[in-house]
């Protein structure tokens, strides 16, 4: 079974995000980029079908600029056998839109035609959570959200989701799209030999005219702004006071 793994190059989530002066838009000078956490983990999982002789190719899909050949290069040197990067843009500041995203990776889809496609439940950048399910609806395919645990059982994946009351397992029928969440697995590290080796690995170059398929955005950003910074709290000498002062916050 062929298994197909959407990832994506956000900022890395340890650098502090800065808004541009003029607020329009993220500061990217200077940033270190790397590869979504949840789609690292997307990786990781494939990987690991692999390992367990279920999955037979690892096909690594990017969408965006062309710098974006790091990020498949980190999942090629993590374990996947090729990489396709489509590039749809050339401003590092230009986000593809999800539906844009989805139409994109269904084309793939169709020409590669896996088994199984594992993504990243959401990218930490623009936190959409929705290129998933859009694609699975292109596709016409069975979905499975939020997943902390995947287990492949002939024609069936079986999926233990993440769900507000606790955990779900549900039943979905191959080929599927299964978004994962941070619980899945932990990713490896590339070793050193694996890095070189993936700098040999094929990683075929596509734009979305060869696809036919329109990335004309239908939103635009008006302004981004920093989060309000949080107002100081006060203290109360008493339960009295506190209830008070809640009542008068309107809270109680």
């Amino acid at each position: 079974m062929k298994v197909l793994v959407p990832v994506k190059r956000v900022i890395d989530y340890n650098v502090k995000v800065r808004v541009k002066a003029d607020g329009s838009g993220v500061d990217l000078a200077n940033v270190k980029m790397s590869m979504n956490p949840f789609d690292e983990i997307a990786v990781e999982e494939a990987i690991r079908l692999k390992e367990a002789g279920v999955a037979t190719e690892i096909v690594a899909v990017s969408i965006g600029v062309k710098q974006s050949q790091e990020t498949l290069r980190t999942a090629l040197a993590m374990g996947a056998d090729r990489a396709i990067l489509i590039v749809a843009t050339d401003d590092v500041h230009t986000d593809i839109e999800p539906l844009a995203v989805a139409k994109l990776l269904a084309a793939v889809v169709r020409e590669e035609e896996p088994g199984l496609v594992l993504c990243g439940k959401q990218a930490i950048d623009n936190d959409m959570n929705a290129t998933g399910q859009m694609l699975s609806a292109l596709l016409g395919w069975s979905q499975a959200t939020f997943a902390s645990e995947v287990k492949i059982d002939g024609a069936h994946a079986h999926v233990t989701r993440e769900v507000d009351g606790g955990l779900q397992t549900i039943k979905v029928k191959l080929p599927a799209i299964v978004s994962v969440d941070l619980r899945l697995n932990e990713p490896r590290y590339a070793s050193l030999p694996n890095i070189m080796k993936a700098k040999k690995k094929p990683l075929d170059e596509k734009t979305p005219a060869d696809y036919g398929v329109d990335i004309t955005p239908r939103l635009s950003v008006l302004k981004t702004a920093e989060p309000a910074e949080r107002a100081a709290g006060i203290k109360v000498g008493s339960v009295d006071e506190l209830v008070a002062k809640l009542k008068e916050a309107g809270a109680v």
